[in-house]
């Protein structure tokens, strides 16, 4: 018998779970059937690969040898796969039969799927949702997403750790949502020192955001009395009830009740970005999903005047296209 790849997920498949048993379950195979594999496997490789007794299976010392060269060989062959995934069937133009955009969240995504849906009524579109940016990165690198539109403090750029290329659609500043008859509603904006006293609320999410909020307050002379993490909804309830103001972007529109104004001088400011892998198909598709993007953040800017009025003032924010990092 010669050995195969799906011999050594047998085989770290047993190390494990420590269990033939546990081990045949998580393959989907009968335990009697991984039993005769795994003889299989040892008399191809001369010897037995684990000790067992009713304690479990562990590893033997050529067991030992076997898995520590499985654990190298399987993830290359699953990079390898990962590539040619990303390479294969590689379009001349920049149309693509599938569209996979994984997102954060906010107004972005749904005006690019619609215009992509108008301009090719026949191409499937999937979207994944997530909190987190690493997440949606490793997606894209590994071939599960074709593209990831994320949002990270204005600062900073997504990590390059993925190999992807980012490219801006937007910088905004960060505005505060409160209840409309909050005292800080009369202007046109809020200096954040006038919300000292406040407890703070914000949605779950990775970035540097929360120290760069605890910068901006510093140096308004304060430090927050609060701040509170959790979902969106939660986090709306709460502004809703009171309880706390909460940051947010000036694309939200929100609920009956709540308005939200930006911080003078922008102390704060939200980067929307589209990321994808240079090397993959979708790598030709960018500039018309860049395009879309754009066009998407100025459809649902457009809605705040207020905000677009303000922004005048502040050439430095709004939507533009900024030159693609890696």
């Amino acid at each position: 018998m010669n050995l195969e790849l799906r011999h050594l997920k047998v085989v770290c498949a047993i190390a494990e779970t420590g269990s033939v048993t546990k081990a045949a379950s998580q393959l989907g195979l009968a335990q009697p059937a991984l039993t005769a594999q795994l003889q299989r496997i040892e008399r191809t490789l001369g010897g037995p690969l684990f000790d067992r007794d009713r304690r479990g299976a562990r590893p033997t010392a050529l067991g030992e040898l076997v898995l520590s060269r499985a654990r190298v060989l399987l993830p290359a062959m699953k990079g390898l796969q990962d590539e040619a995934a990303r390479l294969a069937g590689a379009a001349s133009d920049d149309t693509m039969s599938r569209y996979r955009i994984g997102a954060i969240g906010g107004p972005i995504m749904g005006g690019m799927v619609g215009r992509l849906s108008e301009a090719q009524p026949d191409a499937q579109i999937t979207t994944h949702a997530s909190y987190w940016v690493e997440e949606l990165a490793g997606m894209v690198a590994s071939g599960k997403l074709d593209y990831a539109q994320v949002g990270v403090c204005g600062d900073a750029m997504p990590s390059a750790d993925h190999g992807l290329i980012w490219q801006t659609i937007a910088v905004d500043a960060v505005c505060v949502l409160m209840p409309d008859d909050h005292p800080c509603t009369k202007g046109v904006d809020v200096d954040l020192a006038e919300l000292a006293e406040e407890q703070w609320v914000g949605s779950t999410g990775d970035g540097c955001l929360g120290d760069c909020f605890a910068a901006a307050c510093a140096r308004a002379g304060f430090t927050p009395r609060r701040v509170l993490e959790t979902d969106l909804r939660s986090a709306v309830d709460m502004v809703e009830s009171g309880q706390a103001v909460g940051l947010c972007q000036p694309t939200f529109r929100p609920p009956s009740g709540l308005t939200h104004r930006p911080l003078r001088g922008a102390p704060l400011r939200w980067r929307l970005v589209l990321g994808w892998h240079p090397d993959s198909p979708a790598a030709r598709s960018a500039p018309k999903l860049m395009r879309m993007a754009q066009e998407a953040y100025q459809e649902v800017v457009a809605r705040n005047t207020a905000y677009v009025e303000w922004m005048a003032d502040h050439t430095q924010l709004g939507g533009h296209q900024m030159a693609a990092a890696q």
